[in-house]
């Protein structure tokens, strides 16, 4: 795995490609209680490792599907490149979320991102949409497939 340096205008290289796949990562009892404690989500099923094991149809605890999408940016697509010449990149929004399959706490996640589009916008800005997808290591069915938007600014 290679880290890209991108600036905006050069995004639109990359439509109808896969950039890359980040690192494996795994996910932690420790991160997902603390992830619960901040968004006020203790449901059981996240944090009470017991309990799921004997009532979980997973046999285990999950990851919170938000907290799924909070690790995208800032734990894997960022390993995959650079911005330069990139004065501010904003989070414009998402377009599709889905958590087709459990992210069990315990396991490794990664997430391979493709670019689908990329608009002009105002002022020298980018609107890039990108197609993600995590996997749990072992596991061929994604936990998470996502279209998110993101505008890169221009120097």
């Amino acid at each position: 795995m290679g880290s890209l340096k991108i600036s905006p205008s050069d995004w639109k290289k990359y439509v109808g490609k896969e950039i890359g796949t980040s690192d494996w990562y795994e996910v932690t009892q420790d991160e997902i209680n603390e992830y619960g404690k901040i968004v006020g989500d203790m449901q059981w099923i996240h944090v009470d490792p017991e309990r799921a094991k004997n009532e979980s149809p997973y046999g285990r605890t999950v990851a919170h599907g938000n907290w799924v999408l909070s690790i995208i940016y800032s734990k894997l697509f960022s390993q995959l490149y650079t911005s330069i010449n990139t004065r501010m990149t904003v989070n414009y929004g998402w377009n599709k979320i889905r958590f087709p399959a459990p992210t069990p706490v315990g396991k490794r996640v990664r997430l391979i991102a493709k670019v689908v589009d990329v608009r002009d916008a105002d002022g020298g800005a980018y609107d890039v949409e990108f197609d993600f997808k995590i996997y749990v290591e072992g596991e061929s069915k994604p936990c998470c497939v996502a279209s998110k938007l993101s505008r890169f600014y221009s120097l």
